[in-house]
C-alpha cells in the first residue's frame, strides 16, 4: 500500500512539473489597453513611436494618456523573454539593474483642451530602475492600484557586436516581380560567435516596425570568411504593399488637404475625404513615415499635454466582395492591432464603408486591410502591392552560446526598399 501511494505521489509530482514547464513555455502576447488608455508611445533610438529597439545602455521612454483624467496611480514591471517570446529563466536581478514594480511618478494633466486627460511619462534609466544588464526581448507591463495589468508592450535591447548589412531585392519569381520585395542580408562578427550558426544564431526581419508581420528563424545559406550570408528570395520576401495614407490635424478647427471639414460638438470632429481602393490603380509615390505617428498641436507649447482629442471620421469607397472578411484601419497608432474602433461598417445610404475613432492631435499614417474570417490579414486587398513601395526593414541577430541561459541580441541592421534592385 505504501509503495502504491509513493507511485501515485511520484506521478502527481511529475504531472505538476510537466504542467509548470508547459505553462512557463507559453508564448506571451501583448495586452491591449482599455478604452480610457490612449496614445501609447514607446521610444528607443527612433524619433517615431512603435516597438522600441534600443542599444544596451540607451534610454527607453514611454508615454500614454488616461482620458479619465482622474490622476490614477500606475505601476510598471519589466520581464525578460527568449527569442520566441517565451519567458527566459533569468531572475530579475540578472537582467535589471535596480527595481521595478514602482509607481510612475511623472504625470501632467492636460491644459486648455476640451477632452481632459492625464499624460504619464516614464523614462528608464531612472532613480529606481538604473537600466538593463543584458540584451534580449523585453516586455513592460503597466498595472493599476488593484495590481491588475492595464496594458503591456514589447521592446528589444541589442548589443552592437555584429555588423548587419541589409539589401532589398525584387523577387526573382516573375509571378511576384512587381508585387514582392525580398530582404537579403549578411552578418559579420567574430569567428567564435559564428561557430555552428545553424544552432546558435537566429534572425528576426521586421517590416515597418510591425512585429506581427516579422519573419523569423532564417538560417544562413553559406559563409564567406567571418560572414553569414542570407540570400533568400521566397523565404525572406514581403508583399510590397503601398504607401500609407495620412491625415494631419495639428490645426483641428479648419479643413486641410486631407480633412474635408471640422465640426465642434462635445469635442472636435474631423471628417476625412473619402478614400478609394488603390489595388487596381498604378503606383504613385507618396512620402510617409511607414505607419507611425507624431503627436503635435500647431498652437501648443507642449503637444504632450496641450494637444486635444478629436473624433476622426473615415470613409472608404469599396465595391469588392469581402468573402466574409472585415475591413479595418491599420497602423502603429494602436500597435497594429484590430478592435471595434478600427472596424469599418457599410453605410447603406452613402454606399461607403465608414468608422470613427478617437485620436490625439497629430500626424498619423494609416491604411485599410482586409481581415479574413480565419483572422489573417490581406494588407494589399485595398492598397495593392507594388515593388516600388518604400518600406523599411530591420534585421536583428540573436545569439545563444552553448550552455547559455538566454538569447542575446548581438546586432541590428536597417535597409530601405527605396534603393531596391534586381
Amino acid at each position: 500500500m505504501l509503495q502504491k501511494t509513493k507511485k501515485i505521489l511520484g506521478f502527481f509530482g511529475l504531472f505538476i512539473i510537466l504542467s509548470s514547464y508547459c505553462l512557463a513555455q507559453e508564448i506571451v502576447k501583448e495586452k491591449s489597453p482599455p478604452d480610457y488608455i490612449r496614445t501609447i508611445q514607446l521610444f528607443g533610438e527612433s524619433e517615431f513611436s512603435g516597438t522600441p529597439i534600443l542599444q544596451l545602455g540607451q534610454k527607453l521612454s514611454i508615454r500614454f494618456d488616461d482620458v479619465n483624467g482622474d490622476e490614477a496611480d500606475y505601476y510598471y514591471k519589466i520581464a525578460h523573454y527568449n527569442f520566441d517570446w517565451t519567458p527566459s529563466p533569468l531572475y530579475r536581478n540578472e537582467y535589471l539593474n535596480g527595481f521595478d514594480d514602482i509607481r510612475i511618478p511623472n504625470y501632467e494633466n492636460s491644459f486648455n483642451t476640451l477632452q481632459l486627460y492625464s499624460n504619464y511619462i516614464l523614462e528608464i534609466p531612472n532613480e529606481d530602475t538604473k537600466g538593463f544588464k543584458v540584451s534580449g526581448n523585453y516586455i513592460i507591463e503597466i498595472y493599476n492600484d488593484d495590481d491588475e495589468m492595464v496594458f503591456s508592450r514589447k521592446f528589444i535591447v541589442y548589443e552592437n557586436i555584429a555588423t548587419v548589412k541589409v539589401l532589398t531585392k525584387r523577387s526573382r519569381d516573375l509571378k511576384y516581380i512587381n508585387t514582392k520585395q525580398s530582404v537579403q542580408f549578411e552578418i559579420e562578427s567574430s569567428s567564435e560567435i559564428l561557430k555552428n550558426p545553424n544552432r546558435t544564431v537566429k534572425t528576426l526581419v521586421i517590416p515597418n516596425n510591425d512585429l506581427n508581420q516579422a519573419i523569423t528563424d532564417l538560417v544562413p545559406q553559406f559563409t564567406i570568411a567571418n560572414k553569414l550570408m542570407y540570400k533568400y528570395d521566397v523565404e525572406s520576401s514581403f508583399y510590397g504593399g503601398n504607401e500609407f495614407l495620412f491625415f494631419d490635424n495639428k490645426e483641428i478647427r479648419s479643413a486641410t488637404a486631407n480633412i474635408k471639414r471640422a465640426e465642434l460638438l462635445d469635442i472636435y470632429h474631423n471628417y476625412l475625404y473619402p478614400d478609394v481602393v488603390r489595388a487596381n490603380r498604378n503606383y504613385t509615390y507618396n512620402p510617409d513615415i511607414n505607419g507611425s505617428f507624431v503627436v503635435r498641436n500647431l498652437r501648443a507649447d507642449d503637444s504632450n499635454t496641450q494637444a486635444d482629442y478629436v473624433w476622426i471620421h473615415f470613409s472608404l469607397e469599396c465595391y469588392e466582395p469581402l468573402g466574409g472578411g472585415e475591413i479595418h484601419l491599420y497602423g502603429n497608432f494602436n500597435n497594429y492591432t484590430f478592435d471595434e474602433s478600427t472596424k469599418l461598417t457599410f453605410d447603406e445610404i452613402k454606399k461607403v464603408y465608414t468608422t470613427k475613432r478617437l485620436f490625439k492631435q497629430g500626424f498619423y499614417n494609416y491604411k485599410y486591410v482586409l481581415v479574413k474570417p480565419d483572422g489573417t490579414i490581406d494588407p494589399g486587398f485595398i492598397s495593392g502591392n507594388f515593388d516600388e513601395t518604400e518600406n523599411e526593414y530591420v534585421v536583428l541577430v540573436y545569439y545563444r552560446a552553448p550552455a547559455a541561459r538566454y538569447d542575446r541580441v548581438i546586432g541590428k541592421g536597417t535597409g530601405s526598399s527605396i534603393n531596391i534592385s534586381n
